[in-house]
C-alpha cells in the first residue's frame, strides 16, 4: 500500500477507526437479547462508541510508547500497529463485560466496562 501524502494518511486512519467502531457496535448488539446485571451499561457504551466521529482524536487509546518519545514522525506502519492494539484492547474489554454480564457477574462486568470507558476516553 502506498500513501502519497498526509491527507491520504488521515483518511486511511479515519476509515480504519470507523470500521472498527462499526464492528464493535454491530457485534455488541448480538448479545443484548438477555438482561444481565449490566446489560444497560454495555448498551449505553456501545451507543456512545457508535456516535464517535472517526478521526485522530477519537477511538480507542493506548499509552504512549517509548518510541513515540524519540521526537520522530511515526511511520504509517507504526501508527497502524498502535491503532490495531488500541482497538484490540478496547474490543477485549467490551467482550469481557459481555461475558461477565452473561454469567451474572456484576463486579467483573463493571470493571471491564470501566476499562472500556478508559480506553475509549468516555466519561
Amino acid at each position: 500500500m502506498h500513501i502519497s501524502g498526509p491527507q491520504e494518511f488521515k483518511t486511511l486512519i479515519r476509515h480504519g477507526l470507523f470500521i472498527g467502531i462499526l464492528c464493535v457496535a454491530v457485534l455488541g448488539r448480538v448479545g443484548v437479547a438477555h438482561s444481565g446485571p449490566c446489560t444497560a451499561q454495555i448498551a449505553q457504551i456501545e451507543r456512545q462508541i457508535s456516535v464517535i466521529t472517526p478521526g485522530p482524536e477519537s477511538g480507542p487509546t493506548a499509552p504512549q510508547s517509548v518510541g513515540a518519545q524519540l521526537h520522530r514522525e511515526p511511520t504509517p506502519g507504526a501508527v497502524e500497529h498502535a491503532e490495531r492494539m488500541a482497538n484490540k484492547d478496547a474490543d477485549a474489554a467490551l467482550e469481557r463485560a459481555r461475558k461477565a454480564d452473561a454469567a451474572g457477574d456484576a463486579a467483573l462486568c463493571m470493571a471491564a466496562l470501566a476499562e472500556a470507558r478508559r480506553l475509549y476516553d468516555i466519561k
